[in-house]
């Protein structure tokens, strides 16, 4: 005698079918939003210094297994960090074949810091067991630094903070003459103070 199906009931395996189907459109079109936040990764131990620096011009910032942070052989507080920093990069010190001292840098002009924005240098290492938080915190610091620096600058030329014009260059609904404007004074900003920070391999001890 055959085995006649209600009209009600429904293949169980045509549906797994039709739901794998589904599991499968939605994975190829769906887009997934990347995290806004901070997209930053620890040094490896390969990567190499392959730049001469003369000894005033580098800034060295070490974070060890403790999380201790010390600049220029001395451990230090996250919060002053910055502000060592910006001594550094600011000091506008002698600089020969370039004109003499820095004419908008504001610093005290120390031997044994910083020639020139241009020359300054800062150095970030860490240890094996360095913590994340730490790094990223110390990473901070030293852009708000230069952010510091690049504000100063951009309200001096342009009346208006380098962080604003920043924001408006990735603003959609600009022209493209205004997008074009403020590139160039990002340009000119970025040129005064650039940004250079090296990361040496991770130290294992």
């Amino acid at each position: 005698m055959k085995n006649h199906r209600s009209p009600q009931e429904v293949n169980a395996g045509s549906m797994a079918d039709i739901a794998f189907l589904l599991l499968i459109f939605f994975l190829v079109t769906t887009s997934i939003e990347n995290d806004a936040g901070l997209n930053r990764l620890m040094p490896s131990n390969d990567n190499e210094a392959i730049v001469d620096i003369r000894e005033r011009n580098l800034f060295e910032i070490s974070i060890n297994n403790s999380d201790q942070i010390m600049a220029e052989e001395e451990i230090i507080n996250s919060k002053i960090l910055r502000k060592k920093v910006i001594a550094f990069i600011d000091n506008g010190g002698y600089t020969l074949g370039m004109d003499g001292y820095c004419d908008y840098c504001k610093g005290d002009r120390l031997l044994d810091l910083s020639e020139n924005p241009d020359k300054a240098i800062i150095s970030i290492k860490t240890q094996r067991n360095t913590s994340y938080p730490v790094y990223v915190a110390v990473q901070n610091e030293v852009i708000a630094a230069y952010n510091t620096l690049r504000n100063r600058e951009s309200l001096r030329l342009f009346n208006t903070p380098y962080e604003s014009i920043y924001s408006d260059y990735y603003n959609e609904e600009i022209s493209e003459d205004q997008k074009g404007q403020l590139k160039e004074r990002l340009e000119i900003i970025r040129a005064l103070y650039p940004q250079k920070i090296l990361e040496p391999e991770t130290v294992n001890n």
